[in-house]
């Protein structure tokens, strides 16, 4: 039975094929997409090659940086995380605005589990500062990648006395 469906999905392209030389060029669009619609088991080599393209290529923001997805963010990882903050003014109109918080992440916890967690610290007028970020956060708009530094540690806390250098990641 196999064999008689291949003969009549060929014989039915061989008089799509005979009629379109008759239709205008949308119209021939039209029926090539009738086509491929037919097949949804099969995928044509386009659809392949720009499935391929679309998972190795990393999102690239405005600014050069890689957008991370939750799961790929690491100690050691210097990190620019927007937030979306809601000011209200005397007048009670509400703004709203994104805020970059920029600092290495000293842990991620939890793994990719609803209340998973990363810390991130930076010095900001010699003072540390560290928050606490929920990664299922409504309020994240994204996470960009600065750098990545080497640490040998999965949650390097001595970062916050030790002041030795850490060496750079090469990409």
């Amino acid at each position: 039975m196999s064999e008689e469906k291949q003969e009549k999905a060929a014989s039915e392209e061989k008089r799509e094929e005979a009629t379109q030389e008759e239709k205008s060029p949308t119209e021939q669009s039209e029926a090539a997409e009738a086509v491929v619609k037919k097949k949804p088991e099969e995928k044509t080599v386009i659809e392949e090659v720009t499935e391929e393209a679309e998972k190795s290529i990393t999102k690239k923001t405005k600014a050069g940086l890689t957008e991370l997805s939750p799961e790929e963010i690491k100690p050691g990882m210097i990190v620019r995380v927007h937030q979306k903050i809601v000011d209200t003014n005397s007048k009670g109109e509400e703004k709203e605005r994104i805020q970059v918080f920029q600092g290495m992440v000293l842990a991620h916890k939890h793994g990719d589990e609803a209340g998973a967690t990363i810390t991130v610290r930076k010095v900001s007028g010699n003072v540390g500062v560290e928050k606490i970020f929920p990664l299922a956060m409504p309020t994240l708009e994204k996470i960009e990648l600065v750098r990545t530094y080497r640490v040998r540690q999965s949650r390097p806390y001595f970062l916050r006395t030790h002041k030795k250098r850490l060496s750079e990641v090469k990409e």
